[in-house]
């Protein structure tokens, strides 16, 4: 054992390592590019009646007429001559207007299920879980493709499918969190406290768990997005002469061998904003999800 004489000052520890700056968060410039493209697809759509565009149902150019130096025939024309921009825009309305207000209501729908279930637990639990379980067994297309025959085709019958189709998941995802959030420490002591079953429920433990659900809504948009484009290509979505980006490659697929961008632009449009919103949406599960920090 070394002894320190008087006087003499003690011997420097040695240092527990170099100081580190507080690592930042990067901002990825794909992430940037996708909320860009994102942002242009949604004000397109919201601006679309004060845009100096023909149209959507006037004939502005020659039919199947190629792209051209001007506003209206910048994508080019299709089999009637209509303008591919025009349209393009005017069916991102359509299609934005179900994959969102689809997705909003079944958010809003499976949240407060999965929240009683999740919280309440016991026979509720149990009927909500056979509920959502057996809508799940359904094969999503088999189910899409027998409400669209049965029910007249619109916008607002493929609003009400898809919002059937996905509230079980939101349920699923729900309840999860739930019952994580329900027997935390702040829970049980808000219990004690002689808080009532509304109070737990919408201020301790609805204001957790909307954050992680509410994080998938732009991949299930996505989802939504994809699901409408197939229903309208089969004819079974919204109904012409209103456009719709998958109604657009129906229309041109029996030409795509000759004019190729009859399919090519509203396909790539789609591509783009599914990629766009998965995207988007994993950098958000990473956020205020499940996935890794």
């Amino acid at each position: 054992m070394s002894i320190v004489e008087p006087g003499v000052a003690p011997p420097s520890l040695p240092s527990a390592g170099p100081k580190l700056p507080a690592p930042r968060a990067r901002r990825s410039w794909l992430v940037a590019l996708c909320t860009g493209w994102l942002a242009l697809v949604v004000l397109a759509a919201l601006l679309a009646p004060v845009l100096p565009l023909a149209e959507y149902g006037v004939i502005a150019g020659p039919p199947r007429g190629k792209p051209e130096l001007s506003l209206d025939g910048l994508l080019g024309y299709d089999v009637l001559g209509r303008s591919m921009l025009s349209r393009l825009v005017s069916g991102a309305q359509a299609s934005l207007l179900v994959g969102v207000v689809s997705a909003l209501i079944a958010f809003v729908v499976g949240s407060f299920l999965g929240l009683l279930a999740g919280f309440l637990r016991g026979a509720v639990d149990t009927v909500i879980s056979f509920v959502t379980d057996t809508l799940l067994a359904f094969p999503p297309l088999v189910m899409l493709l027998a409400l669209a025959s049965v029910l007249r085709p619109s916008a607002e019958t493929l609003i009400v499918s898809l919002s059937l189709l996905m509230t079980p998941t939101f349920a699923r995802l729900a309840r999860a969190n739930t019952l994580r959030w329900a027997s935390r420490e702040f829970v049980m002591a808000a219990t004690n406290m002689g808080a009532g079953l509304p109070r737990l429920m919408g201020r301790e433990v609805l204001p957790n768990v909307l954050p992680s659900v509410a994080a998938y809504l732009p991949v299930v948009i996505a989802a939504l997005i994809v699901a409408e484009g197939s229903l309208s290509f089969l004819g079974l979505g919204i109904p012409s002469p209103t456009p719709s980006w998958g109604g657009m490659i129906s229309d041109g697929q029996d030409l795509i061998s000759r004019f190729p961008n009859l399919v090519f632009v509203p396909a790539v449009t789609i591509l783009l904003t599914v990629l766009a919103l998965n995207i988007v949406g994993d950098r958000l599960r990473i956020r205020f999800g499940e996935g890794p920090r």
